[in-house]
Formats: C-alpha cells, sequence, structure tokens
C-alpha cells in the first residue's frame, strides 16, 4: 500500500515538473526564438530566388556558404544569373565549373561589405567619432584582401610580399589584414561632390549612370532584407579591383614611371608576425618582406586604408597620374637631366618632388582637375580629354594614365632654374630655408639673379656640416684676402647669406630688361640698382665691382638672370657714403653734407648721426645746392637770408637746432623708396613734432618718378638717376627742392 502510493506521488511530480518544463520552453522560445516573419540569411534568400544559381556555385566554391548562411550583418552586391552569362564569354568558358576557387572568392568576398546598409545610408559616411556624416561616402571596405604574394626584392631576388597597410614610419599593422574598397555612386553622393553622370561615365562609358551604380555595374533590385544583411542585386559580375601598386605593376606601358619608385621609394622590409602566420598557414619555411614606400611619398600605393584608416576611405581615396614611358623618358631627358648626367647623380628630393607632384591624398573627379590640389599644392594640370589616355577606379583610388607629365611648380618655376642645376646647390640649400614655397609658386611673379656656389665659395662661404647638427646653420664663412669681416660659423653665417640671397630675389616684378637704369626693392626690403646690363647693392658701389649679366631664362613665373659676381650689401655705416657723396665741392649734395658734417648730431670719428641707427631702413631726401640755398632765405637754415648764402657752422643753439630738424625731416622712418612705382602714400619721418608725433611727408611714386609734397603743401621732384645711391639699408635722392616741415 505504501509502495502504491509513493509510486503515485513520484508520477504526479514528474508528470507536474514536465508540464511546468514545457511551459518555461514555451516561454523562452518566445522570447529567445527566431521570429516567423524574420527574412531568411542571404544564402537561403538567393536559392529562393531561383535566378542566383551561379552566385551559390561561387559562394560554395569560395568557401562562404556557412557564412552567408548564418547570423551575420553584411550587404551583399549579387550578380544574377544573366549577369554571369556575360562573364562566362568575355571570360571564354561555359559555365561556373570552369571558375576556380581562386577566382570565385575574388567575385564573392569584392561584392561582400561588412555591415548591413541599404541604400538611404550607402551615401553616408559612417564615423566613428561623429556618426553619420550625410552625403559623404563613395566606397565601403570588403571581406576581400591580398594575403602573401610572390615579389621580387630591389636586387631582383624572389621573396614573399605582403603589402603595407598604412602611410608613413609605421607602416604596417598587424590585425588590419588592407581589406580593399569597393566603389559606388549614389545621388546623394554626388550632388554633394558637384558630381554629374559625366564624371561616371568618364570611368565607365558604357554604363548608364543610373542613380545607383556599384563599379560599373547598374543595381536592377534594391534593399531586399535577410537575417544576416541587405542583398542589392547588380547587373554584372565585378571581379577584385586591383590597387594603384597593382595596376601599376601590370602596365608595362607605365614601367619606367614603375621603376623611379622601386629604386629610389620602396624596401623591403622583414615582417616577424606575418612570417609567423604564414609559415604556419602553409607549412612554408620563407620569410616575409613588407613592400614599403618612403614615408616622403603622399601615400603608401599598396595601402588599402585612406590616410586615418579608421573608415575614412569610405568618403575619399588616392589619385595617381601615371605618364606613359615616352612621356616621362622625353620629360627626364629635357627638364630633369638638362644638367645631370643621371638621375643617380641629382639630390634624392627631387625624385620625391617629381613623383609627389603626381599623387593627390584626394580623389580627383574628372570634372575637378583645376580646383582639386595635390599633396604639392597644385592643381591636376592636364587636359581630361586631350593628356588622359587611361582612366581607372581602383581598390584604393583613382589612376589616370597620361601622356604629358604633371608641371610641378619647383621644375618650372624660378626656383627651378636652380633647383635642377647642381652648380647652384648652395643657394637653393638658401631658398629652401624660407623661401621656396613663394618664388616656385607659378602664380607669383619673381626675378632672381643667380648665384653659382662658385661665387659663394669664392667670397669665402662654404658648407660645412661639422659645424652643427642643425642643417640650418651648416655654414662656414672664412675671410678672402683682404677682407675687414671676421670669420663665422653657424647662424651667423647663415644670417648674413640669407641677407644676401634676399637681394637677389624680386619680388612681385619680371624684368624682362636691364639695358636701361632703375632701381628695385628685392625681398629682404633693400634696394638693388641696375644700369645697362649691370646690377649692384651698396657693397658692390663700395668696392667699385659691379655685377654683370652673362645670361638669362625664362621661368613660368619670371625670368633668371647669371651673373659673373654676386651683389652684396655694404658693411659700412651709413654716414660714410653721405660723406662720399657730399664732400667734393662740386657736388650738389654738398651743402647738405656741409650741414650735417658740422651738427651736434654727427659723430666725425664713427660716421654715425644721432637718431639714425645704422643697419635700419631708411631714405634720405637731399635738396640739392640751389634748394639748400632757397631754404637759408627761407629762414629754414641758418645763413644769410638776403643772398642764401649758408652758415654751415652756427654757434646759436636755437640755429643748431633747426639744422637737425631740417635733415631729420629729410630722412624717411624705417621705409626704403625707389622711383619704382611700388609705395605712396603719407610716410613718416624721424622728426618729431612739439606733441611728439612723427612729421610726415606724402610721397607720390610712379616708375622713374618720385614727387614729394610737404607739411606745407609745397612740392620737390627727385632729380637723381633711376638707379639712387644704395647705402646701408638706406636709399639716397638728390631733390629740387626742400622739404618744410610744421611743428
Amino acid at each position: 500500500m505504501k509502495r502504491t502510493l509513493l509510486f503515485k506521488n513520484l508520477l504526479i511530480v514528474t508528470i507536474v515538473a514536465l508540464a511546468l518544463g514545457s511551459c518555461r520552453k514555451k516561454a523562452l522560445d518566445d522570447y529567445y526564438g527566431r521570429p516567423e516573419n524574420l527574412e531568411p540569411p542571404i544564402y537561403q534568400q538567393l536559392a529562393a530566388k531561383g535566378n542566383f544559381q551561379n552566385l551559390l556555385a561561387a559562394i560554395d566554391k569560395a568557401g562562404y556558404k556557412n557564412t552567408l548562411s548564418a547570423a551575420g550583418y553584411w550587404t551583399l552586391f549579387a550578380p544574377h544569373d544573366s549577369a554571369f552569362q556575360v562573364y562566362f564569354k568575355e571570360k571564354g568558358v561555359t559555365g561556373i565549373e570552369q571558375i576556380d576557387s581562386a577566382a570565385c572568392r575574388q567575385i564573392v568576398t569584392y561584392c561582400l561589405v561588412y555591415n548591413a546598409f541599404k541604400l538611404e545610408r550607402l551615401g553616408d559616411y559612417q564615423n566613428s567619432s561623429t556618426g553619420w556624416v550625410p552625403n559623404a561616402a563613395f566606397k565601403r571596405r570588403t571581406a576581400n584582401y591580398t594575403f602573401v604574394y610572390n615579389g621580387n626584392d630591389t636586387g631582383g631576388k624572389a621573396i614573399k610580399v605582403i603589402s603595407s597597410n598604412r602611410n608613413g614610419t609605421n607602416f604596417y599593422i598587424e590585425a588590419d589584414n588592407n581589406n580593399k574598397y569597393i566603389p559606388y555612386f549614389v545621388p546623394g553622393f554626388m550632388s554633394s561632390k558637384g558630381l554629374s553622370a559625366a564624371d561616371y561615365n568618364y570611368f565607365y562609358p558604357n554604363t548608364p549612370y543610373t542613380g545607383f551604380n556599384v563599379v560599373d555595374a547598374a543595381v536592377t533590385e534594391k534593399d531586399i532584407a535577410a537575417e544576416n544583411g541587405i542583398i542589392h542585386v547588380i547587373n554584372k559580375v565585378i571581379t577584385s579591383l586591383p590597387s594603384i601598386d597593382q595596376y601599376l605593376g601590370s602596365k608595362p606601358e607605365y614601367s619606367l614611371f614603375k621603376s623611379l619608385f622601386d629604386k629610389y621609394l620602396v624596401q623591403y622590409v622583414l615582417n616577424a608576425a606575418m612570417t609567423s602566420r604564414y609559415q604556419n598557414t602553409t607549412g612554408s619555411s620563407e620569410p616575409v618582406y613588407t613592400k614599403v614606400y618612403n614615408s616622403s611619398l603622399a601615400f603608401a600605393l599598396n595601402n588599402e586604408n585612406f590616410l586615418a584608416a579608421n573608415n575614412d576611405g569610405q568618403t575619399d581615396s588616392y589619385t595617381i597620374f601615371a605618364p606613359t614611358n615616352n612621356a616621362l623618358q622625353a620629360y627626364i631627358r629635357d627638364v630633369l637631366l638638362e644638367k645631370y648626367r643621371s638621375l643617380d647623380e641629382m639630390p634624392i628630393g627631387i625624385i620625391y618632388d617629381f613623383l609627389n607632384a603626381h599623387l593627390w591624398q584626394r580623389a580627383v573627379w574628372p570634372t575637378k582637375f583645376k580646383t582639386t590640389y595635390s599633396v604639392l599644392n597644385e592643381e591636376a594640370r592636364f587636359d581630361p580629354a586631350a593628356d588622359v589616355v587611361d582612366k581607372k577606379i581602383l581598390s584604393n583610388g583613382i589612376w589616370y594614365g597620361t601622356n604629358k607629365v604633371q608641371e610641378a611648380n619647383v621644375f618650372t618655376s624660378v626656383y627651378g632654374k636652380a633647383y635642377l642645376d647642381p652648380n647652384y646647390s648652395m643657394m637653393v640649400r638658401l631658398l629652401n630655408l624660407e623661401l621656396r614655397g613663394q618664388v616656385s609658386d607659378i602664380y607669383r611673379n619673381y626675378t632672381i639673379f643667380m648665384i653659382s656656389n662658385d661665387m659663394f665659395n669664392s667670397a669665402g662661404y662654404s658648407v660645412d656640416a661639422s659645424v652643427s647638427n642643425v642643417i640650418a646653420d651648416q655654414w662656414r664663412y672664412t675671410p678672402p684676402a683682404g677682407s675687414t669681416i671676421p670669420a663665422s660659423t653657424g647662424s651667423t653665417t647663415r644670417n648674413r647669406l640669407t641677407r644676401i640671397l634676399n637681394m637677389h630675389v624680386v619680388p612681385k616684378l619680371v624684368l624682362n630688361s636691364l639695358q636701361g637704369e632703375g632701381a628695385v626693392m628685392t625681398y629682404g626690403g633693400e634696394y638693388i640698382g641696375y644700369k645697362n646690363n649691370t646690377v649692384f647693392g651698396g657693397g658692390n658701389i663700395d668696392s667699385n665691382n659691379v655685377a654683370n649679366i652673362t645670361e638669362t631664362k625664362t621661368a613660368r613665373n619670371g625670368r633668371v638672370y647669371y651673373l659673373n659676381r654676386m651683389m652684396d650689401f655694404s658693411e659700412n655705416v651709413i654716414g660714410t657714403h653721405i660723406e662720399r657723396l657730399g664732400t667734393p665741392t662740386t657736388s650738389q649734395y654738398n651743402y647738405f653734407w656741409q650741414y650735417l658734417r658740422n651738427s651736434g648730431i654727427w659723430n666725425n670719428t664713427t660716421k654715425e648721426i644721432t637718431g639714425v641707427a645704422n643697419g635700419t631702413f631708411y631714405t634720405l631726401f637731399i635738396p640739392n645746392n640751389a634748394a639748400i640755398m632757397n631754404a637759408v632765405r627761407d629762414g629754414l637754415l641758418p645763413g644769410v637770408v638776403a643772398t642764401g648764402v649758408p652758415n654751415f657752422a652756427p654757434t646759436l643753439p636755437a640755429e643748431r637746432e633747426m639744422v637737425n630738424r631740417f635733415i631729420y625731416y629729410h630722412f624717411l622712418d624705417k621705409r626704403t623708396i625707389a622711383a619704382d612705382g611700388e609705395e605712396s602714400g603719407s610716410i613718416s619721418t624721424i622728426l618729431k613734432t612739439n606733441l611728439g608725433d612723427p612729421a610726415a611727408i606724402f610721397v607720390n611714386n610712379s616708375v622713374g618718378s618720385l614727387r614729394l609734397t610737404d607739411m606745407n603743401g609745397r612740392s620737390a621732384n627727385v632729380i637723381s638717376a633711376p638707379s639712387t645711391y644704395l647705402s646701408n639699408r638706406l636709399v639716397i635722392h638728390l631733390t629740387d627742392n626742400y622739404l618744410k616741415y610744421i611743428l
């Protein structure tokens, strides 16, 4: 009886437990189970539609059936069976069974995009820091990447190679497979970039732009939802696009261009992590090397990522303009090697500049050549119709094969005349300190007077790496025989050289002839003079050695003149030049000089003038002798009013102060002006009014003529030669009238 009761109780407990368990399972299934209205996974969706048999077979061969049949988050650009029939015909095969697994993998993985995107999101940039950026994307990262491949090192030895996946010195990140991107074209992106069907059809002339194109295919059915992503049906089979590096290596018509990278800007670095991975995967014992592009380049041609390597490849890409062998050979012969015997002889920086001139860190669209700037900040100087012979959108950039080279500023400007000539390497080194970007800008006019290495050396200047670890300070000055200038090195020498260089650079002006006479302001603010094909600075006047013009050449932004000696600045204080001009009794500067030498502001020992700092910019207007006599008659200078006979050595304090003020009013403060038409207007003198304000002169400046108006409205004209008299940052002019101040 007890045993029967126990059995009944156990039976009841079991039934209750089963009932409760069944209820719990149903609740769990209701919560966690697959929703009945959920679409099948991508693979099953394709199978159900019936017109993707070839794609399904390709997926099977590629080993992606399980991936596309299970959970995930993908976008698949799916070619239908009709697209495959066209593909088979192009390949000369009859069906998918003749396409091997590697080829199938290239098709499937390149059309398989990470994350699921409907059309409404494809044009948006998925930025990890800012979120979605509308209408900013035209590419997505795919499951396709290039693993280890067969290559040759710089010596031609066969090696195993992996591409770099970053730009710059940190050229490889182990966790990054360097996945390729697939391009597409949708209205939001096209509109935001100002692009049209013409841009698309420039690359794909045989495919109509529909508003939703993937490479050269059109999307015929969009936004098909699947459990593990989104399907977009396309009407063409798309195979993996090559990178710029891969495409360049496959095209023999650009082999000369490629050879410049290979010889000067590529190295192969042992990759320990990839070697281990490759050996474990394949059983091989061979090491793997990373193909590394020099960090001086705008980008690594084999890097599938973009600049930040953080999804920014969705929104932009590299661009390369690659000249054909014929175009490049002619340019190397006629331009780069005009003064060199071989490329190996020239500074490597020239090679860097030449190649970077053809590289853009941006997508250059066909209608945007003139407004998209390279890493050298230059527009694409090509005609899209006449100069481009080969155009492709590749996995990591845009390719333009061209029948000409990019005419880079550094080669076509006045800077290029020195840059491409080894005889002017010292001048180039000095220009590079601060002037390179300016004188190489073809949209700014310049005249440059060339200074050869021999000229620098003859003057005592040389490059000496032992002086300093700072390249900018590797200079030495050794005084030549007869020089009174002390020896120097480093920054002291550099400062002298910079001043000399600046005197040889004339900004904003192209001097097409130096047969006449005139003066021009140079980059450093100092004036130089020219006369009958000679040029000179203040130092040349001191030594009585002007520089003769021996040759001239034209560049895109000006002219260069070759000299037989360099121009130099004056080492003397400005008083010595006034004394030299005024001492002869027949000189028209004599009366002014006589007042100055007897004044309280003149130091006869040092030749300095109180209140006039040596080495500071000034302009001095010296009235001629007749004008000085008129100033005496008008009571502005001491002397006999009735006759105008000057009293050069007054003793009364008031008269001595009268002289000082007169002299100061004829010095423009911190300005040098010549009759070059450059600067006009009211300009302060070093004379101060009773209120402490500068007394001013109005200057009317035109080429070949300077007219002055004083504070009383009186005029004076410069009557000295157009080349003027040059001192130490001082220009001296002779005038036909004196200037009258108001205190």
